[in-house]
């Protein structure tokens, strides 16, 4: 729709899963750019979404389809879009401009269908925060707990919703668990009161050195030794929470197939990405509680941990694959017989 809107600008490389990317509230704050050349064809399907809206501050595009070719889908891209007040704008050498961001690195943009002033928007983009330092996840939480799964279905897993995506949800449930889905601000305490088998730190947007609050709650799990699994934004406070760094990546990951290696299998994976921010090799080679588990084969990041003693797991990919290969869907698995041996 036409508008203005700014924020950081990043990049996702995946050929497909525009619907999922837009709704997904791990890129709040957040402005795309689709590196496929044709966005939209297929149209909006509504059970594809991540969330109730989008959760984007607006897309760059090279060429937009305003027509769509599957039947399933309920709406076209425009229609959805502008039911949800996202601005968008297309016809921009997207090649050239992801090339630039891979050479500068992260940074904050501005885009326009309505103002054409160019000092105007300079002044309005220095209003657009920095994603470093800015704690976001307590914007796109859900503001009241709700449960997922029949009761007694199986085993009880308290989620904190960092800004979750379905997809994650759906994969518990459909290996019969029971789930709470709490507030990011949720203490320890009042999620303890459900007597959960086990808790999940969601992925979510946002610096994970601004979220203190959440990494008090992480070390009050640790304590009690009560099975953990993060995924993404999860990693990075599981991180945290045992004195690992993380830090502000140059231009992030985004897309359906970056390699990782899995060190404890020695089998590689094709993996679904979506961070800005990553936890510190160096800070995790040195940490006495914790080993890595999965390395980025691209840059080698660090894409997985483990506790040592303690019953605790992440990654920094997401094995829920939506969009992406379903490599790593094995780790809610993981997670499952990790609650039943507790």
């Amino acid at each position: 729709m036409p508008g203005t809107s700014g924020g950081e600008i990043c990049f996702n490389t995946g050929m497909t899963g525009y619907q999922e990317i837009y709704t997904d509230p791990s890129y709040h704050g957040q402005i795309i750019v689709n590196t496929a050349s044709h966005i939209g064809n297929y149209g909006v399907k509504n059970d594809e979404n991540e969330s109730d809206s989008t959760s984007i501050k607006g897309l760059v595009v090279n060429e937009f389809s305003n027509g769509h070719s599957r039947p399933a889908a309920h709406e076209s891209l425009q229609e959805f879009l502008e039911s949800h007040n996202t601005v968008g704008i297309e016809g921009i050498d997207t090649r050239k401009l992801v090339r630039h961001i891979r050479k500068a690195g992260a940074m904050n943009a501005i885009i326009s269908s309505e103002i054409f002033d160019v000092s105007e928007l300079q002044k309005q983009l220095q209003e657009v925060p920095d994603m470093a330092s800015l704690e976001l996840s307590s914007v796109v939480t859900t503001k009241e707990p709700y449960d997922l799964g029949g009761e007694n279905t199986g085993r009880k897993v308290a989620v904190l919703d960092f800004g979750i995506k379905r997809s994650i949800l759906s994969n518990f449930t459909e290996r019969n668990c029971q789930l709470r889905v709490f507030p990011a601000k949720s203490t320890f305490e009042e999620m303890q009161g459900w007597q959960p088998d086990g808790y999940f730190l969601s992925n979510g947007p946002g610096d994970p050195a601004a979220m203190d609050y959440a990494v008090e709650t992480v070390k009050e799990i640790l304590s009690a030794d009560i099975p953990l699994f993060g995924i993404c934004l999860g990693n990075q406070l599981l991180a945290r929470a045992v004195g690992i760094d993380t830090f502000k990546m140059h231009h992030g990951h985004r897309g359906l197939n970056h390699p990782v290696k899995n060190l404890q299998t020695g089998i590689s994976e094709i993996t679904s990405q979506n961070h800005g921010f990553a936890v510190s090799k160096e800070s995790l080679e040195v940490s006495e509680q914790a080993e890595l588990t999965h390395l980025d084969l691209n840059d080698n990041t660090v894409e997985g941990l483990r506790l040592k003693n303690k019953p605790a797991f992440s990654v920094q990919h997401h094995p829920e694959s939506s969009p992406g290969p379903h490599d790593s869907q094995y780790l809610f698995d993981d997670f499952v017989e990790l609650l039943n041996a507790n």
